[in-house]
C-alpha cells in the first residue's frame, strides 16, 4: 500500500492527523480471531470517531467478537470491508468526520 505522508507498507493504521505502519506483534492479532480491541482503542486514542476496518484482499482477516462489543459498547460507528472497499469508504468519510482506519493490503 501506498499511504500519503507516510510511504509504503504491507499494512496500516491511519487516524485523524497521522497514521502508521500496523505491527500486528503489538497486539498479538493474528488473522484469526483477527483485529482486536488493541487496535482500535489505538485509533479512538487518536481521535477516530469512526472506525474502517479492512479485513484484506481476499477477506482473510477477522474482526474478534470483543472488538466488534467495543465499538458496539462506545457507539463508534464502524464499517468492516474488503480494503479495495475498505480505502473507497475512509476517503469518502475522511472529509466528512475524524475516521480512522485499520488496512491490511495482503490476503
Amino acid at each position: 500500500m501506498e499511504v500519503a505522508g507516510l510511504g509504503s507498507g504491507r499494512d496500516f493504521m491511519l487516524h485523524p492527523g497521522g497514521g502508521r505502519e500496523w505491527d500486528w506483534t503489538e497486539s498479538g492479532t493474528h488473522h484469526r480471531p483477527g483485529i482486536l480491541p488493541a487496535d482500535v482503542r489505538y485509533l479512538l486514542d487518536r481521535g477516530a470517531r469512526t472506525v474502517v476496518l479492512s479485513q484484506g484482499m481476499d477477506l482473510q482477516l477477522g474482526v474478534a467478537d470483543e472488538t466488534f462489543a467495543l465499538l458496539e459498547e462506545l457507539a463508534v460507528p464502524f464499517r468492516v470491508a474488503e480494503t479495495r472497499e475498505a480505502v473507497r469508504i475512509y476517503n469518502a468519510l475522511i472529509a466528512e468526520e475524524p475516521v480512522g482506519g485499520l488496512f491490511h493490503s495482503t490476503c
